[in-house]
């Protein structure tokens, strides 16, 4: 995403907060979803749409709001994607049994695991990217009672 110096106010900005959010949120998104590789895509491609929309999305208070809401929809989409594949595997194989590690190996990543998808990503914008409470509900498309409870 690297422009040159001579590009317009416009474009130094985008650069300026892609360079400033994106590995806080291909953290935070890592922490949600499991998996850094998705996460950073989902964050690219948030940003590669971004960019398209910039002329706009800069006069916004917030425009990594924005960034951070669409990435999250990509990662989920995603994890829908895989989900339905696991389930189409299951149901042409026998059935798999899941196996709790040991209390003493339980690592937080194995813990946010066995979160629920909703609550495992509000927990990584909440506790890795540090976001206040309505940030995540705002994120989220959730109410703040709902990202708290």
């Amino acid at each position: 995403m690297s422009r040159s110096t001579g590009g317009s106010a416009l474009d130094r900005s985008f650069e300026e907060v892609f360079r400033a959010a994106y590995w806080p949120l291909v953290r935070a998104l890592t922490v949600a979803g499991g998996n850094r590789e998705v996460a950073a895509d989902s964050v690219q491609e948030a940003f590669t749409q971004a960019y398209a929309r910039w002329s706009r999305l800069a006069r916004y208070d917030d425009p990594v709001a924005w960034v951070r809401r669409v990435a999250l929809h990509r990662l989920i989409d995603h994890e829908r994607r895989r989900a339905r594949g696991t389930r189409a595997v299951e149901r042409l194989g026998p059935p798999s049994v899941d196996h709790l590690p040991e209390p003493a190996a339980f690592s937080l990543t194995e813990a946010l695991d066995a979160l629920p998808r909703q609550q495992r990503i509000a927990a990584s914008l909440y506790y890795v990217e540090q976001l206040s409470i309505a940030e995540v509900a705002y994120a989220m498309e959730l109410s703040e009672g709902a990202v708290k409870y």
